[in-house]
């Protein structure tokens, strides 16, 4: 595997944990981009970043930096996306990758014309116990998968400032923690739901706190999610077939999952599977982006960021909740 030089920009919590893994995977961070010169010294010396650069435009266009990592408020993803592209840059940016499915058609259709790598950084696609899980149902082993559920349910402050329930940043469950539940959902439905069925509660701020959504594709597939942004819940999904299925606990980093196989009503027989650290994820993330530069192609992994961002908007038309960013489209 080749090593890249990848520049950050945004130095929050996400970004902390993505320096750790790009010097554990490449030994250093090249550079990081942030307008607060203090914040942006301190993060260079704990980090190990070689470069700081308090303007963004230059960080994109130094010819050394060839990955750039968006860890930046939702809102302000597809500017920096394009920006980077067209400055011929690989991207790597932090979920939602953009707003809407507009922007995402746009940005992917331009790395597509650019011939470079747009990933976007949902950590279970690069979790290894999900290859497994994949073979285990290419195998037969399950049956025809009919039912895939998941929940994500985190508990936030009540804190109506907070950029999680800021409409400006694109703030709520759905695009925050809902990308999660439906990247793993989607991953185990064999096409694209085309029926949405959904009902939401809104926080005072006119974004989603909590929502029930039931997907359906044509081959009566079906998903079942639960969010929510002021109540617990486990990360868990499930997914159902005709001869077992498999529960998967903290999915966006999954290890293990749990197979039961179910040949009649009275007889069962169950394993564990696993694979991967939780504390790799990252790491796993840097490794499978600097892989897909090497190997000219994603695994498939934007086209399924695209099957998201797609569900999501269908799902955010039924609410009728629109965000700044969905007036030009």
């Amino acid at each position: 595997m080749t090593k890249y030089n990848w520049g950050l920009i945004g130095i929050g919590t996400i970004a902390h944990e993505m320096a750790d893994a790009l010097n554990a995977v490449n030994g250093e961070v090249y550079a990081a981009a942030n307008p607060h010169e203090d914040k942006l010294a301190a993060f260079a010396k704990a980090k190990n970043v070689q470069h700081a650069y308090t303007d963004v435009n230059a960080m994109i266009n130094d010819p050394n930096v060839d990955v750039i990592y968006v860890a930046t408020p939702h809102t302000f993803h597809y500017d920096y996306i394009k920006r980077a592209l067209n400055a011929g840059k690989h991207v790597f940016a932090e979920k939602a990758i953009t707003v809407n499915a507009a922007q995402f058609d746009e940005v992917a259709q331009l790395a597509k014309d650019k011939g470079l790598i747009l990933t976007e950084g949902f950590t279970l696609y690069h979790m290894p116990i999900y290859q497994k899980v994949q073979d285990l149902i290419a195998s037969g082993q399950l049956g025809d998968i009919h039912l895939v559920q998941v929940n994500f349910g985190s508990l936030k402050d009540y804190d109506p400032t907070n950029r999680f329930f800021n409409k400006d940043l694109a703030g709520g469950a759905l695009l925050d923690i809902g990308g999660y539940a439906t990247a793993f959902a989607r991953t185990f439905l064999d096409k694209q739901p085309n029926v949405a069925l959904t009902t939401v509660k809104f926080f005072e701020t006119g974004v989603d706190e909590q929502s029930g959504i039931i997907l359906k594709n044509d081959q009566e597939q079906m998903a079942v999610m639960a969010l929510s942004l002021r109540a617990k819940q486990p990360k868990r999904g499930v997914i159902s077939g005709t001869k077992g299925y498999v529960e998967i606990d903290n999915y966006p980093r999954a290890t293990e999952a749990k197979i039961t196989y179910t040949p009649d009503a009275h007889a069962t027989t169950t394993e564990i599977i696993s694979a991967g650290s939780e504390e790799l994820a990252l790491n796993y993330e840097v490794a499978d982006m600097q892989r897909y530069i090497d190997q000219g192609h994603d695994d498939g992994q934007l086209v399924l960021s695209g099957a998201v961002s797609h569900i999501l908007d269908g799902v955010r038309n039924q609410w009728g909740m629109r965000f700044p960013e969905d007036s030009s489209n």
